[in-house]
């Protein structure tokens, strides 16, 4: 039988997402789009494209989870996104944890 904390850990591992931002999204591109096209590096378990409450549109940046860093790298590996003629800024997302930015910020 399994320890609860070895039980903890793989959860914890199972739950580990790794984060694209992407900026110069077109306006007709929606997020249904954007997880289609970056899933062809791998799987998306995520696609986060925030709008404006006033305008209805949204705001040209997302932000995309992927299951491993391997998905991530194969992103990167490609030189240049374009979607609908545009072509997308992307940057890897370092992730901190909480008590990281608090560290930081005093």
């Amino acid at each position: 039988m399994a320890s609860a904390s070895a039980v903890r850990a793989v959860g914890r591992r199972s739950r580990r997402l790794f984060d694209i931002f992407v900026a110069e999204v077109p306006w007709t591109v929606s997020s249904k789009e954007l997880k289609e096209y970056f899933s062809q590096f791998g799987s998306v378990q995520r696609c986060q494209l925030p709008f404006d409450k006033d305008t209805g549109f949204h705001r040209r940046y997302c932000w995309i989870k992927f299951s491993t860093p391997q998905d991530v790298q194969n992103v990167f590996q490609k030189d240049s996104h374009i979607l609908e003629g545009a072509k997308l800024a992307l940057k890897q997302q370092s992730r901190r944890r909480h008590s990281q930015r608090k560290n930081q910020s005093q």
